[in-house]
């Protein structure tokens, strides 16, 4: 068995010792050039470090095993790996044969005015308050994002961030409906910001995308709303829209940044869709 190791900000050679630990595996740093030098690819790290190799996972194929170890690590609790513990139990299976690994769908990004850069992501793309939350936590410390960092930044931003026309157009029942709205999230996972239940029912291996669109709500209703995302009970609440779709095209009165993974990635009009399949992934869990 070899293995390629990529570590994450905050990680070190050293998080990899329980692996090592009376294993056969031979060992190598960094993303494999082709899918002839590794037989699995170990990530250390959170959602930003798995976006940005999403690309080069896609291309080797290589099964994946997520070792949760940044500020945010929505992909790895959407694959039942909350701990290094967890994680370390898949790999043991994986080596000894009892884990085959499972192939799962990332979200796919393409600008309009570029349809030729395709950008994935693995848990959820958004626009508008998620995006404002997600550039303001990218400013602070990383210890303060892994502990309540995304609640932090949020908080504020709910008091002033200004609805925004959007249209929305799927080839279903919400074909090009236009609404003054405060965010939208297009998820491939349930979670997102550190555990918030965005998309309660997201499907990694569905081939959908579920949207969850929030209208120009009141502050106090946004408030009020707020903690009920952790228990992806949102849904519910009159202003927020609920759907699954293939794909969507998006576009905004004004162009507005759309942050994937907690990344900014680029601005509206864009088109975000599903890759099937397009991840094989290492989990404790059938998926």
């Amino acid at each position: 068995m070899r293995a390629a190791v990529i570590f994450g900000l905050g990680t070190s050679p050293s998080n990899l010792d329980p692996f090592r630990a009376g294993s056969a595996t031979e060992w190598m740093e960094g993303v494999p050039s082709s899918s002839d030098e590794a037989d699995a690819v170990l990530i250390f790290g959170g959602d930003g470090t798995i976006h940005r190799h999403l690309a080069a996972l896609v291309r080797l194929q290589l099964p994946v095993l997520v070792v949760p170890a940044g500020s945010g690590n929505d992909f790895a609790r959407a694959l039942s790996l909350r701990s290094v513990r967890d994680s370390l139990r898949a790999w043991r299976g994986f080596e000894s044969g009892k884990i085959r690994p499972q192939a799962i769908d990332l979200g796919v990004i393409v600008p309009a005015d570029a349809p030729e850069r395709t950008h994935y992501f693995c848990c959820v793309a958004g626009c508008g308050l998620d995006s404002a939350t997600a550039q303001r936590a990218n400013r602070m410390p990383r210890w303060l994002r892994g502990h309540g960092g995304y609640v932090l930044a949020l908080l504020p931003v709910l008091f002033k961030f200004p609805a925004f026309s959007m249209r929305l157009t799927d080839g279903g029942e919400n074909e090009g409906i236009e609404k003054l709205t405060l965010l939208a999230a297009f998820a491939n996972t349930q979670f997102y910001g550190d555990g918030m239940r965005i998309a309660p029912q997201a499907d990694v291996a569905d081939g959908m995308l579920d949207v969850c669109r929030i209208s120009d709500l009141s502050t106090l209703k946004l408030l009020r709303l707020f903690p009920t995302v952790y228990l992806g009970r949102h849904v519910l609440v009159p202003g927020v829209e609920y759907w699954k779709a293939k794909r969507v095209r998006v576009k905004t009165e004004k162009p507005i940044e759309i942050y994937a993974d907690g990344e900014f990635v680029c601005e509206t009009p864009v088109e975000i869709g599903v890759a099937a399949g397009a991840l094989r992934v290492i989990s404790l869990q059938r998926l």
